[in-house]
């Protein structure tokens, strides 16, 4: 039998609970039809990149199955019928993995990461080019600083050799 993988969301108001009689609701419908849900996660209530329905945030649950194509049909048919079930997604998959999935794996939290102070100062980072290219610390230590272009001084070439062939005039 061909290996798939569904997700579906949830609406966000719903509790956990409700949406695991939701979960279980479609996966006897696979198994009716001779199919088998072989792993089925629940990642919990996530914010959503954008608004459907009015929902910031949904339910989502993963599941892998190994089912012919008319369980998986039933069970989609289920999916856009249900109220609750803002969107769905199956995709078919050459294998099913065994272990958790990336979702799951990340969900480390907030230990795995390491603190603000071990970080350093703001003083200790690598300096950022000004927005003319040179850096400060080129700067700071007397490099050579490019000419300004036409654009930035606002005044063409003739302008500037007409303006210093005045100041020398002035001097002798």
């Amino acid at each position: 039998m061909p290996y798939y993988e569904n997700i579906f969301v949830a609406r966000q108001d719903i509790s956990a609970t409700q949406v695991d009689a939701l979960a279980d609701q479609f996966t006897s419908a696979i198994e009716g039809q001779g199919g088998q849900v072989t792993k089925r996660e629940y990642w919990g209530l996530r914010n959503m990149a954008y608004r459907i329905k009015k929902n910031r945030k949904g339910h989502y649950v993963l599941f892998n199955i190994d089912a012919p194509a008319t369980a998986l049909q039933e069970a989609e048919r289920q999916m856009r019928i249900h109220e609750d079930v803002l969107r769905y997604m199956t995709i078919r998959v050459e294998e099913l993995e065994a272990g958790p999935s990336v979702m799951m794996q990340s969900r480390g939290g907030r230990d795995d990461r390491g603190r603000r102070d071990d970080r350093g100062r703001r003083d200790d980072r690598s300096r950022r080019d000004d927005r003319d290219g040179r850096s400060r610390a080129a700067a700071r230590d007397g490099g050579e600083q490019p000419e300004p272009s036409k654009e930035e001084t606002g005044s063409s070439q003739e302008e500037v050799r007409a303006d210093t062939a005045t100041k020398e005039g002035d001097q002798s």
